[in-house]
């Protein structure tokens, strides 16, 4: 398997974006057999760079997450990278989780401070940290993986100093040995372009930075997607979103279009990659990578 800034950089000698896809692990045998029969055999067929596996909220699919990165790879033989978190752990506990992923050939983590249980706010664990950039700084000491981390195009719901602020941590971790930012999900590009150039010509960062798309399927289910983590949906694409009521198969058609759209503006901007959230399903990116005529 390959380290993701070494995949970066050979697309980027290529001339071409990145392609990734984001999954989280499956609450059921049979959401599991959807995932590795389905899903990813789907998505293979863009050929996709890499992918990543989230935690559940907590930490609490650590080792569910572990086991999902290690059998795509395995399997697949797609360079797959496992998000670690803060939460809920000490120091050591995240040493002997990163040591066991390193036993399974895993080189990419995506390194946060993740969320906390469901209605509860992010508690130090005693013995661990508290800031994502601490965390960042310890996996590039424990060496031999290449680390991502997350970025805010309108800064992170939790940093109430605004989000220049946010941005400013960002630029922290980088400094403490981010390879690469892949970012919250948004709907408003402009959003993303004054983020990047914040954290470009203002600090200096020369990481690159990938966008988060979400390819909306339902509108309840992106209201409460954008309440959790603060971004904001554009008056128009609201109203749209809103005109197709319950139709869940209309709202898929826009949501791939609009998608699409945000997606040819940012490669025309010069991102370096695009990373879907893919709550697992293949459709939706499938049909956008093929619009944007990136797979053959």
């Amino acid at each position: 398997m390959k380290f993701i800034r070494d995949i970066h950089e050979e697309c980027r000698a290529e001339g071409r974006p990145a392609i990734s896809f984001e999954f989280f692990p499956p609450k059921t045998d049979e959401g599991d057999r959807a995932l590795f029969d389905k899903t990813i055999p789907a998505l293979l067929g863009v050929h996709p760079d890499y992918c990543s596996v989230t935690y559940g909220a907590g930490g609490s699919t650590r080792e569910k997450t572990i086991g999902i990165v290690d059998r795509i790879q395995r399997e697949h033989g797609l360079t797959a990278m496992m998000h670690v978190t803060c939460v809920n752990s000490t120091k050591e506990e995240l040493r002997g989780v990163v040591e066991e992923a390193r036993s399974r050939g895993i080189k990419n983590l995506l390194a946060l401070r993740g969320d906390p249980p469901a209605g509860g706010e992010f508690q130090k664990t005693e013995g661990g940290f508290e800031y994502s950039r601490q965390l960042v700084g310890f996996l590039r000491e424990l060496g031999g993986f290449s680390i991502g981390t997350a970025g805010f195009p309108e800064g992170h719901i939790a940093c109430k100093d605004g989000k220049e602020v946010d941005w400013g941590y960002l630029r922290e971790k980088i400094a403490a040995g981010a390879d690469f930012v892949i970012t919250q999900l948004f709907f408003d590009n402009d959003d993303f372009f004054r983020f990047y150039d914040h954290m470009t010509k203002k600090l200096g960062a020369t990481v690159p930075f990938i966008p988060g798309l979400l390819p909306v399927l339902s509108a309840g289910q992106t209201k409460r997607f954008t309440a959790l983590c603060g971004a904001a949906l554009p008056e128009k694409f609201l109203t749209r979103l809103e005109a197709f009521g319950d139709d869940d198969a209309a709202v898929t058609e826009f949501g791939i279009d609009y998608a699409t759209e945000q997606s040819e503006a940012l490669l025309n901007f010069g991102v370096e990659g695009l990373h879907f959230y893919t709550l697992n399903k293949s459709y939706s990116s499938m049909r956008i990578v093929q619009n944007l005529g990136l797979r053959k």
